[in-house]
């Protein structure tokens, strides 16, 4: 009787050890950051006002080169611009220098939210308008915070980090 006691109290025990949970040990995952940068177009030839598609100038030519030298560090996964001419000129240094075909987008038709899913745990260069950058930012960062910007700037530099889903924003001035 002892031996049938203690047989089923070791067949027990075994059953008990084979049916205990394997626990991993708990590791914090890692937050999923996003990152956009957003410019405007590079100065653009005014020597037509009637060219409502004109091209970059030769400071314009020069800033464009310029971004790509500033986003050199940054590993883009996407680049988006208007389909103008100006947008694209801007875009063309940094999409030849990073090997990444431009995608264009259309600023009044954007699904925002689509766009983030679409992009999420990337670095994403935008390239728009005096209204239309400010108006994208404010809408990847949820609230209206940055207006239409003046005609002649075409240095300042957007950037939104969003980390979990949650957005911040800082706005620079590059020469």
């Amino acid at each position: 009787m002892k031996s049938v006691k203690f047989l089923l109290f070791s067949l027990l025990f075994i059953v008990f050890l084979n049916c205990k949970e394997d626990k991993e040990p708990v590791s914090a995952e890692e937050p999923v950051v996003s990152t956009f940068y957003f410019i405007r177009h590079a100065e653009k030839d005014r020597s037509d006002p009637e060219n409502e598609d004109p091209e970059l100038n030769q400071d314009g030519l020069g800033r464009a080169i310029r971004w790509a030298e500033v986003l050199d560090g940054v590993e883009l996964t996407a680049i988006y611009t208007t389909d103008y001419e100006r947008t694209s000129m801007t875009a063309a240094p940094a999409a030849v220098k990073k090997d990444i075909t431009v995608q264009y987008y259309n600023p009044q038709d954007i699904d925002i939210e689509q766009f983030k899913i679409d992009n999420l745990g990337g670095n994403v260069l935008v390239v728009g308008h005096s209204n239309t950058t400010p108006e994208m930012v404010n809408k990847v960062i949820g609230t209206e915070k940055y207006e239409a910007m003046d005609d002649y700037d075409n240095g300042s530099l957007f950037i939104v980090r969003i980390i979990d889903g949650v957005p911040s924003d800082i706005r620079l001035q590059v020469n």
